[in-house]
């Protein structure tokens, strides 16, 4: 089984993603760890995005194209994969069936993780994370028990950079610009299952197991 997971920032993909690894037994594919993975192991397209990377400029497409072909050769993928944080645009979303169909495979299901703009805001806008024991918390709908401390060990909760307003609406711009075409592409060939994100964590990945569990 071969997926795709897709959502907002801070709509869950993180954690949905690990809790649908460890269920169905999956190969975790991100295109940040492969990129660490190729740099560290200094394989040829490795060498050629440090280059990109070096001088602060995103890796071009044709790279992770290389990266992708790269990793996808590998035996492990045979059990089948996810794929989280790509692709992001649709022309990435056609290479990569370009790519799986060179290879005998296909994306088996794309999970869209449904939420509102205005829940993401509070989430994470309201996000606060313990810098000792890694705790998080969200003001609005997980406080502290003390305003500004962690339950657990008492160390003061801190606020991400970019973990604000304007930042936000910037990422969330990019994401509805980028990511909505890529949908609407799975959309055509029947395989997007749109998922209510909004739900507590038992209750989404509840709706996903169903939903994976009808394609196994």
């Amino acid at each position: 089984m071969n997926l795709l997971i897709i959502g907002a920032p801070g709509a869950g993909k993180g954690t949905m993603s690990e809790l649908i690894l460890d269920k169905f037994n999956l190969v975790h594919v991100s295109t940040g760890d492969m990129l660490r993975a190729a740099v560290k192991n200094g394989t040829p397209v490795g060498l050629k995005a440090q280059e990109y990377m070096n001088r602060g400029e995103l890796v071009p497409d044709e790279v992770i194209h290389d990266i992708i072909v790269e990793r996808l050769s590998q035996d492990d993928i045979e059990q089948g994969f996810l794929f989280d944080g790509y692709p992001r645009t649709k022309n990435q979303a056609v290479d990569l069936d370009e790519i799986l169909k060179s290879l005998n495979k296909k994306i088996d299901c794309v999970i869209n993780l449904n939420i509102e703009d205005e829940v993401l805001v509070k989430r994470i806008t309201g996000r606060r994370l313990c810098p000792e024991c890694g705790e998080i918390y969200n003001i609005y709908l997980k406080p502290s028990k003390k305003e500004g401390i962690c339950d657990k060990c008492g160390s003061e909760l801190i606020q991400r950079k970019d973990d604000n307003l304007e930042s936000l609406k910037v990422r969330l711009s990019e994401y509805h610009k980028n990511t909505q075409p890529v949908i609407e592409y799975y959309e055509k060939t029947g395989i997007v299952k749109h998922v209510d994100a909004t739900a507590g964590v038992d209750k989404v990945f509840d709706e996903i197991k169903t939903v994976l569990e009808g394609l196994c």
